[in-house]
């Protein structure tokens, strides 16, 4: 099996993964963005299609209108055992941990099962053989569960701590194989010094005896173009082969380097050596490839890909207003916690990003969101264009000018630089708007580091899309091109 990492590019972190029979599943952390958890679907773990989201219905998840940026929901485990799919999660803004079951992985996914008796972050699910349901979390403890109920069976308890001295042990996952339960945690903080860590018992609860060779997978210290690797989910693939999907990141610019898209889901293959698994080294990222995505929203339902900070109320995204387009109300500023806003994960380090707007009853136009700190926009109003930045406490309009009445076509191109000073940033963000002949007049190129984790912090990446920020606006379609 040859793959490309990363094999689910853009804000993809905490990937975890299961196989029924020749398919393959896999669910990622979403955070502050509805709907909530992305699935996905694949044959051979290198080739990924989206085929829904697990939470999609606001009865499945519910952040409050006070959840900041990186809030939300944390690292799902997703497991099939006895005909059903199970996602066990954490909503870090609203109530814990809670589970919820499916038939099929694409959905309809149940309302929450809640977990008042886990505490913590991370949970993870297996089974043993008399079928009893074993839940272990960030920490790491464990306490046996009933998952149709959510009751729990005693208090938890510590069951290891990792390596000796690393921080924060984290994104348990345990497996039966062969006479072994394996026991894999991420260690040493999301960041840099990020690793994997295994140790091995003879039954589900220990006690576990540590891998003499951990961390078996790290990148700390390394100049890999791969950073921050860990929180791993082991997979056995049909022909007896073990793989690893794990989460990474690929630092751009400079001194101290700077990641734009999050954390990625990587592949890594997987050997046995004396009853450890060795984690070989995911392969370098491939060039900026990809086929262009265009949506003309010509479909009632909105494709799986779409998110919005929080909620996506109906009323104020809506295809039906004025057919072939889809129309937005606005909320409030993107400086807000309530918005307008409808984007995609940015997945290439090089891209074009267009649409066409109409926001002659308003104003609104195309935007790069880390957060509601940091932002860059090209905002449309009736005959006027203009370009903003948000950085921090800073909030500026860069560059301005008029344009006809009517629909405009605004243009985002964004362009991984080159490396000549260690002070250069990651990339270059340049806003435009395209003329009749298909010419872009750009009216500001803005560095990308400040819109960057290593600036703004949290554990998401960009989402470009369109917004709304007075009245209505209308957009015909957005064209996303990889470079």
């Amino acid at each position: 099996m040859q793959s490309t990492n990363p094999v689910l590019p853009g804000f993809h972190p905490d990937p975890s993964v299961c196989r029924v029979g020749g398919d393959y599943y896999l669910a990622c952390s979403s955070f502050e963005y509805f709907p909530g958890i992305p699935i996905f679907h694949s044959r051979d773990l290198v080739h990924w299609r989206q085929i829904g989201n697990a939470l999609e219905r606001p009865s499945q998840l519910r952040l409050p209108p006070g959840t900041r940026s990186s809030g939300g929901i944390y690292a799902p485990t997703l497991r099939h055992h006895a005909g059903r799919f199970h996602l066990i999660v954490t909503n870090v803004s609203d109530g814990g941990n809670r589970l919820y079951t499916a038939t099929d992985a694409a959905g309809p996914w149940s309302d929450p099962i809640p977990l008042p008796g886990v505490p913590g972050i991370d949970p993870d699910l297996a089974w043993d053989d008399e079928g009893n349901c074993w839940c272990t979390v960030a920490g790491i403890s464990q306490v046996r569960i009933d998952p149709a109920t959510g009751r729990t069976f005693g208090a938890p308890y510590r069951i290891w701590s990792g390596s000796p001295g690393a921080k924060a042990p984290e994104a348990p996952h345990l497996y039966r194989i062969g006479e072994y339960w394996y026991l894999l945690i991420a260690e040493g903080g999301t960041e840099r010094g990020h690793g994997v860590a295994v140790a091995r018992g003879r039954t589900p609860a220990g006690p576990f005896e540590a891998c003499p060779d951990n961390p078996v997978l790290t990148h700390r210290g390394t100049d890999h173009p791969i950073q921050n690797t860990g929180h791993g989910d082991l997979v056995q693939a049909p022909d007896g082969s073990w793989w690893m999907m794990l989460l990474g990141v690929r630092p751009g610019g400079g001194t101290p380097g700077w990641h734009v898209l999050g954390r990625e889901t990587f592949l890594a293959p997987v050997t046995w050596v004396d009853g450890w698994p060795v984690i070989g080294e995911p392969g370098a990222p491939a060039p900026g490839s990809g086929a262009p995505v265009r949506d003309d929203f010509d479909s009632a339902d909105l494709d799986p890909c779409w998110i919005s900070p929080r909620h996506r109320p109906a009323q104020r995204y809506t295809t039906a207003e004025r057919a072939g387009w889809l129309t937005l109300h606005a909320a409030g500023p993107l400086d807000d916690l309530d918005v307008t806003f409808l984007g995609r994960r940015q997945q290439h380090l090089s891209c074009r990003v267009r649409a066409r707007v109409d926001a002659a009853e308003g104003r609104g136009g195309l935007a790069v969101r880390l957060d509601e700190r940091h932002h860059y926009e090209i905002e449309a109003a009736a005959g006027h264009v203009a370009v903003r930045a948000r950085i921090g406490p800073l909030n500026t309009v860069v560059a301005d000018r008029r344009v006809p009445d009517g629909p405009v076509v605004l243009r985002i191109d964004v362009v991984a630089g080159e490396v000549r000073d260690p002070r250069d940033g990651p990339d270059t963000l340049a806003f435009g708007v395209e003329e009749p002949d298909g010419a872009c007049a750009v009216l500001a190129t803005l560095d990308g580091r400040y819109l960057s984790t290593e600036v703004a912090g949290g554990f998401t990446g960009r989402v470009i899309g369109m917004y709304a920020v007075a009245g209505t606006v209308h957009v015909d379609w957005l064209d996303y091109q990889p470079r």
